[in-house]
């Protein structure tokens, strides 16, 4: 995949994540975009570990759904962060 296309992928996946989680705070399209690019990071090492495949990540269903889910969960693993404080 290209640049502008890990973009648009970034932003989607981490759009779909913020609104699944339920974050009330109002984030900008950059902030969706990191989140949905180390969201499919964080998905395609999940996927390996429990399935043990790799994941090619191209511009489809399956690797969009990987992304969302690596999006969720880093933003799981960053929202218990911050109540914390």
């Amino acid at each position: 995949m290209g640049l502008i296309s890990w973009i648009i992928f970034g932003a989607l996946a981490g759009w779909i994540a913020s609104m699944i989680t339920g974050s009330k705070k109002r984030q900008g399209c950059l902030f969706n975009i990191v989140i949905g690019v180390v969201g499919a990071f964080l998905g395609g090492l999940i996927v390996k570990f429990l399935t043990g495949t790799n994941v090619g990540f191209s511009f489809d269903l399956p690797s969009f759904g990987v992304a969302v889910l690596g999006a969720v969960v880093l933003l799981a693993i960053t929202g218990a962060a911050g109540k914390r404080k």
